[in-house]
């Protein structure tokens, strides 16, 4: 008799004990699941969509209190910098007093969009950023295929500046619009879209700036506004790999909005949707080496988080080849 009880019991615990170590796996954090706190939990594939942006919101973040204020996160939030790396060559822009004002505005936004991606995921330190004038200039030769002389300075005046602005916040805009669709979670899908809304005003009031200067002459180089931005936009879609997914300020009719207009103040689709990016082709387009394993351009030594870091299997090797 008491045999039976046992070997009952025993075959009860079984399925017990295996659905008590499945809940474990569950609530314990682990590499499944991110507690955010006792009701939520965000799946690990969500975590890391949450992280990567990170690495462009810490550029934007700095490129945009640097140049209106003339200084970054460890002047004015150094917790958020997590013991990071200062950036490479920022500094305060020769900007005119409206457009310091909108510039200082979109810097605050971005140490918002810092605190809300930390406050929900566990994010990651600062990681290096190059923002020196020798770092836009390069993409602006890229992007005319020869170098300008002299060197293009992103910090010399309000076009200039505004020029530079253009490369950065789109691209972060594009990830959010990609990684949307693939969040599990309502609570990441809700800092996304909260993240997505905002960055989408920014990159609308740099393009409608811009647009007011859409035929003025870039000084000294001859070069439209609107040229810059149609170079720009086509060196992103070649470094990107994935087709059309950036557009200038003044486009081929058939391109702009129902195909019937030239002008292009907000950037998408044949529907005017917003187009949408994968983290490599973000990191290509940032690296500016086509390559999402090759790092460069805004960073140095690449990008962090889980996504970026699964490509840098050959970082050190590469890093090595080019000191």
């Amino acid at each position: 008799m008491a045999l039976s009880i046992s070997a009952a019991s025993t075959t009860a615990f079984k399925p017990l004990s295996l659905l008590l170590l499945l809940l474990l796996r569950f609530l314990g954090g682990s590499a499944e699941f991110f507690i955010v706190n006792d009701e939520e939990k965000i799946p690990k594939s969500d975590v890391d969509l949450l992280e990567f942006p990170l690495n462009l919101e810490y550029l934007e973040a700095e490129f945009f209190s640097w140049g209106a204020l003339g200084h970054g996160l460890d002047r004015f939030a150094p917790s958020l910098a997590m013991g990071g790396p200062p950036p490479i060559g920022a500094k305060k822009a020769k900007l005119s007093a409206h457009l310091k004002d909108i510039i200082a505005q979109f810097a605050f936004q971005e140490f918002g969009h810092l605190r809300a991606i930390k406050k929900t995921v566990p994010g990651f330190p600062r990681p290096l950023l190059n923002l020196s004038a020798s770092s836009f200039a390069t993409i602006m030769n890229n992007a005319f295929g020869k170098p300008l002389v002299p060197p293009f300075d992103p910090y010399a005046n309000d076009i200039n500046y505004l020029l530079a602005s253009y490369v950065v916040p789109y691209v972060g805009l594009t990830g959010y619009v990609g990684a949307n669709p693939k969040l599990q979670s309502s609570t990441a899908k809700r800092v996304v879209a909260g993240l997505l809304g905002v960055e989408s005003g920014q990159d609308a009031i740099i393009r409608a700036l811009l647009y007011e200067r859409a035929m003025v002459k870039v000084i000294p180089y001859g070069y439209t506004v609107a040229e810059f931005t149609n170079r720009i936009s086509y060196l992103r879609n070649k470094l990107g790999k994935g087709g059309l997914k950036d557009e200038g300020l003044i486009v081929k009719p058939a391109q702009g909005a129902e195909g019937r207009i030239r002008g292009n103040v907000l950037a998408g689709d044949k529907f005017s949707l917003a187009f949408d990016r994968t983290p490599e082709e973000i990191l290509r387009i940032v690296y500016g080496s086509g390559n999402e394993n090759k790092p460069g351009g805004f960073y140095p030594k690449g990008a962090d988080g889980e996504i970026a870091k699964s490509h840098l299997h050959d970082v050190v090797k590469y890093n090595l080849l080019n000191t």
